[in-house]
This record gives C-alpha cells, sequence and structure tokens, in this order.
C-alpha cells in the first residue's frame, strides 16, 4: 500500500532527531531504574521500561486507605461533613470489586472492573418508566412565559422560553448550558413535562442531554418527558443512548419531514405548511406551524430517484401558538335565582360550562344565561425565523391571517405577546418589522441575538468568582471581556431609540434575564420586570472582596511580585521582605526548571481550563475542557463538555472566541460520557459558518468509536465539516505496527496494543474489557483512517507539535489519555532543546499507561474527583483522588501538576492536603497558564487558600446529584 511508508514518522516532524513521545526529557532527572518490588509491574515490564524514571509506590495500591479523615494531617478544611449513604453503597461496591480484582492478580491497586468493561450496574438499576400523567388545574390561579437567558450574554446558543402553569411546566428550545443555568436561578427541572424544539440543531437542542441526564437523576427512578420538534428526532436521541442512562425515558413527538426506509430525507409535504395540533386540553392548546426556507436558500440534497430538491431537517424551523382557554364571565347570583336555581352545587356546574335543570321552572338554564361576558384566552406566539428565506414563508402564511388585526379586525383571536427567536439580522429588517406590525397591540419581545445582552454575564456566581480571582492573580486568570455598565446602558438606551423609530405602531421590548410576561391572573396580564437580576460590576464586587477578606491587598501585590522578581533576578529569589500575608512554604522555591522552558516566549503554548467540574455543570464550575493555545499556529481542543462554547466566549470575548474556534486544528475526546463530549456539535457548527465563505480543512475530531454514531446523528441534521478519527489508530502502538509492516494494516488492532503483561494485570485475558482494547478492525476500516492520519500529520507540523498519542487509561470502555508534544527547538548558542510535552489524563484511576505516558511530562493535567478520604468512592467509579494524582505526576517526574475534574460536591474549591502540593495547583474555569509562567504555578497555591477561606463547605445538597452524574 502506497500510504503505509514510515509510520513512525506519520505524527512526528521530520529533519530533526526523533525523541520518543513517552520518554523523559533531557535534564530533568537521571534515568532511575524502577523498583522491581512495585506489585503491578513484572520483572518483564521493568525489562522493557527501564527507561523510565523512579516510581514511587502508590499508598492507595497497597493497602485500603482509612475513610476518615487524619486529624494530625493538615487538611485544606477544618471539617468534612459525613458522606450520604449513596456514598457509602458506592464504597461497598468499591470493596466488593477490589476483591474481584485481587483474584485476578490486580492487588497491586483498586479499580471497578466492571465500570471499566461498562458491566456495572450503578446507573443502571432503574425501572423504564411511563409516561407521568399530571392532574390538570384548568382554573390556573398563575401562567407566565418567561425569557431563560441561556446564551443571551455570550450569544453562543438560543435562549430558552418556560411556559409556567401551576401544576406544568413548557420549555421552548434547549440550548448549551440550559442545566447550568437552571442549577443557578433554582427553576426545578422535575416539573417540565414537555420541551419544544423550534429548529433541530446544536443551537437549539445542545443543552439536551445534559437536561435529560439530570431528569434521569431525579428521584428514585429517573422522571419522563415528551421532546417536540420538526423532522424526525429519532435520530438524534437514538445517538444519545450511547451515553444516557436507559432511566432517561424520552418520548419523542417528531412533526413534519420523516426519513425513508433507507434513511434519507423524504420531500417535505405541502401538508405539513398547515397547523399541527400538539397539544389540546383544558389548560392549553399548542399549535405549530413549519417554516421552509426557500429552495434556492437552503441546503438541498439532489434525489436521483426523483430529481427533486430536499431540504434536510436542520432547515426547519417552527411558529408556535400557545392559546389558553378562554376566561369565563363573572357568575351572577340573581340571575340564576330568577331562573328558579337554589344556591349550591349547579352554580359550580355552570361556572364550568356545563348546562342544568332548573329547580323551580321546568326548563334547562344554560351558562350564557347567567354568566356575563367572557374574556378571550390570551396567545402567545413563538417565532424561529432564522434567515431572510424563511421570511420569505413567513410572510407569506395564510394560517396567521386570523391573527391580524388589519386583515381580520373582528376576529376574537387576539395575539397578546410575540417572542422573537429570530436572529437581529433578520427581525431588524424593514420587512419583518412591517409583518410585526400586523399583530397591532401585541408585545414584542426580541430574544434574538440583541446586542445589548452581549457580554453581560448571566450566570452571576461564576462571574464574580472570576472577578476575585482575576484581582488576586491576573496572569492566569485574566480578565473577561465584559463591557462596562455605562457602555451597557448608553447601548440599550440607543436600542430602544432605534427600536421605536422603526416601527412606531409597535411596542417592542428587548428581551432580559427572567423577564415574564404574565397570562393568568389576568388583572396582571403583560409585563413583570421584577424577577430581572441586578447586575454587579467588577469594582462593586472587589470592594466587596476587600471587605470580607482585607489581607486580600497584600496579597495580590504580592502575587504579582512573583512576575516582576522573574525579570529582575533569579527565579530562585525568595519573595518580598516587607510585611507578608502569610509564610510561604519553602518547597514553593524548589525544583530545577527544565531546559525545555530554556527562553520560552508567551506567543509559545497557554493551557485555557475552560471547564474543571466533573459530571455536570455548577453554578462555579463547567464540565471537562481543555484550549490548548498555540496562537498564531492554531488552537486544540481536549475535550468538550457542554457549554465549551460559551466558556470560549467568556474567555476570550464574543469576537476573540470566534476567532479561537475558527483557529482549531484537531479536537480530541478523552471517552464517551456526556461532561467530556456534549458541547462538540456546537463548535463544530459554528466552525463551519464562520469558515463557510474561505478556503478551509475539516477539523479532525479524535474520539473513541461510540463518539461518531453520536456526530452522524448530528451530521443528518447539519453539516458539521468535520473528519472522524478512533483514538485506537492514534495509539503509539498502533502507529508502530503501521511501521513494521504494511500486512499490519489488514489486521490492525484499532485500539492499538497493550503490554502483555498489563493485559494480565489489569484485565484477564477473554475479558470484555481486553476485547474492548483488542478487539481487531477491519481492513477497510484502517484503510480509510490513513488519509485522516496523514491530514493529522500535516496539522500537527503546521502547529508546532511533534506528537499526538493516545493511550488507553482505566474509567470506562474506550477510555483514553493524551499525550501532546512539541518539537525540538535550537536556541541561541545552538542546542537543541526538547520541545515541551502536555499530558492530559482524561478520567482514570492510576495506571501504569498513564505513568508511563507522564514520563518526563512539562505539564501533567490529571483528574482529581474525589479527596483522600473517599478511595473508596474514587475505586467504584475508576476515579482518582488528590493525593493519587499528585502522587502519579511525582512518580512520572512531570514539572508541574494541574489537578481537574473535581466532582461537584466542592463547589469552589476541593478539598486536598498542601503536604504533597508542592508542584501542583487546583484549576479553576477559564483559568490560563502561560508556558512561560510555569515556573510560577505552585506558588499560587496559598493565596488561593487565603481568597476561599470562608468558603471551603462541601456541598451535598440537593442540587448536586453525586450518584447518576459521576462519570
Amino acid at each position: 500500500m502506497p500510504h503505509v511508508t514510515s509510520f513512525r514518522l506519520l505524527l512526528s516532524s521530520a529533519n530533526h532527531r526523533r525523541r520518543h513521545p513517552f520518554s523523559a526529557a533531557p535534564l530533568f532527572f537521571s534515568q532511575n531504574p524502577f523498583l522491581s518490588s512495585l506489585p503491578f509491574f513484572s520483572k518483564t515490564y521493568i525489562k522493557k521500561h527501564d527507561s523510565l524514571p523512579y516510581f514511587t509506590t502508590f499508598s492507595s495500591y497497597n493497602k485500603r486507605p482509612d475513610n476518615k479523615v487524619n486529624k494530625n494531617s493538615r487538611s485544606f478544611r477544618g471539617t468534612v461533613k459525613k458522606k450520604d449513604s449513596d456514598s457509602s453503597k458506592a464504597g461497598l461496591l468499591a470493596m466488593e470489586e477490589k476483591m474481584d480484582n485481587t483474584k485476578s492478580g490486580d492487588e497491586g491497586f483498586g479499580f471497578n472492573r466492571k465500570r471499566a468493561e461498562g458491566r456495572d450496574q450503578i446507573d443502571k438499576n432503574k425501572k423504564n418508566l411511563q409516561l407521568k400523567v399530571r392532574k390538570l388545574n384548568p382554573v390556573n390561579t398563575i401562567a407566565y412565559v418567561q425569557i431563560l437567558g441561556t446564551g443571551m450574554d455570550t450569544q453562543d446558543t438560543s435562549p430558552s422560553v418556560l411556559l409556567f402553569f401551576d401544576k406544568q411546566r413548557f420549555i421552548f428550545n434547549a440550548g448549551e448550558g440550559l442545566q447550568r443555568y437552571c442549577t443557578e436561578f433554582k427553576i426545578k427541572l422535575s416539573k417540565i413535562d414537555h420541551i419544544f424544539l423550534s429548529r433541530v440543531c446544536s443551537e437549539t437542542a445542545g443543552g439536551l442531554p445534559g437536561l435529560l441526564l439530570t431528569l434521569a437523576g431525579i428521584g428514585d427512578e429517573g422522571m419522563t418527558v415528551n421532546v417536540w420538534g420538526p423532522s424526525d428526532l429519532k435520530y438524534l436521541l437514538d445517538a444519545m443512548k450511547s451515553f444516557i442512562p436507559n432511566a432517561a425515558m424520552v418520548y419523542a413527538r417528531s412533526f413534519g419531514q420523516t426519513p425513508d426506509s433507507n434513511g434519507s430525507p423524504r420531500r417535505i409535504s405541502k401538508k405539513i405548511r398547515d397547523p399541527l395540533v400538539l397539544i389540546d386540553d383544558e389548560v392549553i392548546k399548542i399549535s405549530a406551524i413549519i417554516l421552509r426556507p426557500m429552495e434556492e436558500s437552503s441546503h438541498v440534497l439532489n434525489s436521483p430517484q426523483s430529481g427533486l430538491n430536499e431540504t434536510k431537517p436542520g432547515d426547519l424551523s417552527v411558529i408556535y401558538i400557545c392559546e389558553l382557554p378562554e376566561i369565563k364571565g363573572k357568575f351572577d347570583p340573581k340571575k340564576a335565582s330568577s331562573l328558579g336555581l337554589k344556591p349550591g352545587p349547579k352554580y359550580r356546574e355552570l361556572q364550568i360550562g356545563n348546562s342544568v335543570k332548573s329547580d323551580r321552572q321546568n326548563i334547562m338554564v344554560h351558562p350564557s344565561d347567567v354568566l356575563g361576558p367572557s374574556v378571550p384566552g390570551p396567545i402567545v406566539l413563538l417565532v424561529d425565523c432564522p434567515t431572510l428565506a424563511h421570511f420569505e414563508k413567513l410572510s407569506s402564511l395564510q394560517y396567521l391571517t386570523p391573527y391580524y388585526v388589519d386583515i381580520a379586525p373582528e376576529c376574537p383571536k387576539t395575539v397578546n405577546c410575540v417572542i422573537h427567536l429570530s436572529p437581529a439580522f433578520v427581525s431588524k429588517t424593514p420587512d419583518y418589522q412591517m409583518w410585526m406590525s400586523k399583530f397591532g397591540a401585541a408585545q414584542h419581545i426580541m430574544a434574538g441575538h440583541e446586542t445589548r445582552n452581549i457580554e453581560v454575564p448571566i450566570m452571576k456566581a461564576s462571574a464574580r468568582i472570576a472577578t476575585r480571582l482575576n484581582y488576586l492573580c491576573p496572569q492566569f486568570f485574566p480578565a473577561p471581556g465584559f463591557w462596562s455598565l455605562q457602555h451597557l446602558k448608553s447601548m440599550s438606551s440607543d436600542a430602544r431609540e432605534s427600536n421605536k423609530n422603526l416601527v412606531s405602531k409597535t411596542e417592542i421590548i428587548p428581551a432580559e434575564n427572567l423577564l415574564k410576561f404574565h397570562l393568568r391572573p389576568y388583572a396582571n396580564l403583560g409585563l413583570d420586570r421584577s424577577g430581572i437580576p441586578n447586575v454587579s460590576s467588577p469594582s462593586e464586587i472587589i470592594d466587596e472582596l476587600k471587605s470580607e477578606i482585607p489581607e486580600i491587598v497584600d496579597a495580590s501585590k504580592q502575587v504579582a511580585q512573583f512576575w516582576w522578581e522573574s525579570r529582575i533576578t533569579s527565579l530562585e529569589k525568595t519573595s518580598l521582605e516587607a510585611d507578608i500575608v502569610m509564610t510561604e512554604e519553602p518547597w514553593l522555591h524548589g525544583g530545577a526548571i527544565p531546559s525545555c522552558l530554556e527562553n520560552t516566549t508567551r506567543e509559545e503554548m497557554e493551557i485555557v481550563l475552560l471547564g474543571t467540574g466533573s459530571s455536570q455543570p455548577s453554578k462555579y464550575r463547567n464540565v471537562s475542557s481543555i484550549f490548548i493555545n498555540l496562537f498564531s499556529k492554531g488552537s486544540l481542543l481536549l475535550d468538550c463538555g457542554e457549554g465549551t462554547l460559551g466558556q470560549l466566549k467568556r474567555r476570550f470575548g464574543v469576537e476573540g472566541a470566534d476567532e479561537a474556534v475558527k483557529g482549531l486544528r484537531c479536537i480530541w475526546i478523552s471517552h464517551i460520557h456526556a461532561d467530556h463530549h456534549v458541547g462538540l456539535a456546537r463548535i463544530l457548527a459554528l466552525r463551519r459558518d464562520l469558515l463557510k465563505v474561505s478556503s478551509h480543512e475539516p477539523v479532525i475530531v479524535v474520539g473513541p468509536r461510540q463518539l461518531k454514531r453520536f456526530l452522524d446523528a448530528y451530521q443528518r441534521l447539519e453539516d458539521l465539516d468535520m473528519q472522524f478519527l478512533d483514538c485506537g489508530l492514534t495509539t503509539e502502538a498502533s502507529l508502530e505496527a503501521l511501521e513494521s509492516n504494511e500486512e499490519n494494516v489488514k489486521s490492525l488492532d484499532p485500539i492499538g496494543k497493550v503490554d502483555k503483561h498489563v493485559d494480565s494485570t489489569l484485565f484477564a485475558r477473554g475479558s470484555r474489557m481486553q476485547s474492548y482494547w483488542k478487539g481487531p478492525g477491519s481492513h477497510t476500516q484502517n484503510a480509510a483512517a490513513i488519509p485522516i492520519l496523514e491530514s493529522l500529520k500535516k496539522v500537527l507540523n503546521e502547529a508546532g507539535l511533534e506528537a499526538l498519542i493516545s493511550f488507553p487509561v482505566i474509567h470506562c470502555p474506550q477510555a483514553f489519555g493524551v499525550v501532546l508534544q512539541g518539537t525540538n527547538k535550537i536556541n541561541r548558542v545552538g542546542k537543541t532543546v526538547p520541545g515541551w510535552k502536555i499530558v492530559y489524563s482524561g478520567d482514570t484511576r492510576p495506571c501504569p499507561e498513564l505513568v508511563k505516558a507522564s514520563s518526563g511530562a512539562t505539564v501533567l493535567i490529571h483528574e482529581a474527583t474525589f479527596e483522600d478520604s473517599m478511595v473508596d468512592e474514587a475505586i467504584a467509579r475508576n476515579h482518582s483522588t488528590t493525593k493519587e494524582a499528585v502522587e502519579v505526576g511525582d512518580s512520572a517526574g512531570a514539572y508541574r501538576i494541574i489537578l481537574t475534574h473535581f466532582s461537584q460536591r466542592y463547589p469552589k474549591i476541593p478539598v486536598f492536603n498542601e503536604d504533597h502540593m508542592h508542584k501542583t495547583c487546583i484549576a479553576f474555569d477559564l483559568m490560563s497558564v502561560n508556558l512561560a509562567d510555569l515556573h510560577v504555578l505552585p506558588r499560587v497555591l496559598p493565596y488561593l487558600k487565603l481568597l476561599f477561606r470562608d468558603e471551603m463547605i462541601v456541598d451535598e445538597s440537593d442540587d448536586v446529584n453525586l450518584i447518576t452524574a459521576i462519570g
């Protein structure tokens, strides 16, 4: 095969002596043999890897740690609450699994074998649920629609709309960040019965997986939900089954275009332009009207069978019409008495619309005889018109004629409120504004991406934390690009004035977060701004911080001095001799600078921690994502949890994030759990849109093979402009097999070979886990991947990277970590200087493959889901504790360790023992670590302790569903 040439060099730069990507960089430390006493390495393994550094014994590997906190150790927190019963059950399971592992020869360290093999029952013990049917309340005392401001500040996703009744909730659109938003603003998802999508695409449905996972974790069995949307939702929901537990009972209610038996979209029938009644009961009637763009403007598919132009499902949008029943007139008891009725139950029957027989006369009494004039029920329209091509159809819809006052002035169907989800470039056109005026006195809430809302933080809790961190250490926590309040107020005023001038007869209201429009009681019909949150300026947040912690002023100055010292004297110089806030530990100034950091510039590489929480987003931490900024050479993403795009925009600003997305060269996903990849489709869709007018190559997505099914489902809805590559084909063993023999392509293990001793130690031969790691791939699949591997080689070379190497870890089937190796460079005296090396663990237990891969790493980014006292829970979930993560880095000789992926039970900062943190730092969302600043990183840790000294409380509230979510 002509493509199979020197595959050892496939992912490495040529023209220089190749250094093994897993080998230690020169000058990091002296070569030391492994200890032969390590229980999980055989003599064969030691001999094979004798170049690895000294490996210290993991304390949690050799003996079972005590679950109680060591009172003599210096814990970061004074007290830790008692673990809940679910955690105890998890610990019991860990004991059972560890005993099972011991029988298999794994007594060296503990992990949950069943979970690693995908056979655990922790999240699979719930029964399938029947769709819940609530008892309706036709005489609702409260009803309103409310703007849920997801994406209003970052412009990354569609805002959601809540339709609220006493006993029911309806949500329109579920963009990314909705789950996190509901946590922040205490919106109970358990009351949601129906989710309506105005389009089926990443912008409107990106938050659906996280929302369904949350519903699956509510109560003992989970909750059911109806999902409505144009096109066939089956593709999307079926794909989600690969990472959503069976407990999430989703009832898909799709309408409009459906696929044929071959999965190809059918030609859209004219009938779908007629209104479709979705719900019609005593509480509300919800109808849908499909909008199809003009064919010449839409994405079309040429059908060889019919020769017809076809519209892709993602091109369809919907108008939803919500009509409440009329309000009966006031009951007149005098009229009832005159018609021979006695006070009693018959009065009630008449009030609810039933006729009764008179008590004193031989006549039937009808409701109209005793009730005053009825008041028409309120009507709300939700309009999503994404393009001007859609507007051409919208403006000609005949079904909306009864709602136009200028065409049917006597029509009782009076629209009270129109919520526009249409983007500003559509809604601000004169034609669209004229169409809006047809609804007469209706109030128009503009909920599309309005300029006035850009970069005004919606998630106030995380914005507050980011502002405080920025004050303490702006070098690691750059200020988000929020505009000043004064600028925002002037922009808001200009926007209102502009709207008034466009159409004088139309009342236009810019949407604001939590803005309400009351529907019941009728006396309150109209807007309600009382719930709109106040916006705090950065200066107000800093003033509050100084009041709470007066020492923070001196602490901020002292942290700034670290960078000043590096400019004027040696890196080992002690800190200021002036008054200091705290005494630093001696280890903060120890350790030699590795040679790869010689003469490093600030334009070489930066690590941006976009999301640092586990399982599901919280108020303070988003889920996993790491942005590797290579500046002029592009960028990479390591994992891409829900809300990654929003985090990019909070870090770089709206325009800056667009540039970052355009510069993405590769996206690497560690495993199939939702908190690591659900944000991927939104990133890919935006990149496609930003680059559609310029020549470019599809971005390469490297991930576990299950991820391809999810992405293929999205591809049916909208083009994602990407190439997919199985993680297993980027392992070192896979590339070596391709190099060693062309014939190996036919039988190449797509997951990569694993050392025989590791097989016998970690997973018994013939076990399910071994089949996941060593299952043979087809010749066709492997051959098809070769061009993508060659594209990846080109991308890495252009980005200044020698290698991207995946390696298997212990968490779930198809779980990986990754090594990024920078290219060697020549210093000023002509000496070859090794490139930097970043290792990301993904989710894992400590394991030999991770230690081997981390050998001599410049930076090891390691998950630390649990505190040290929760080893049993870590084993049950195949995660790591803080101490275990640090020990992996120490044993591998990593220069710096960044801990991330913390359980959401630690709302702001995790529990850790600072005795073993001499080269380590704790990650926070939006934290940015430049390669040139690595020498300072551990010195900041004590000051973070000061910043959070009054907020060190473990959160075990209902907001954090630990058992369901930690994946």
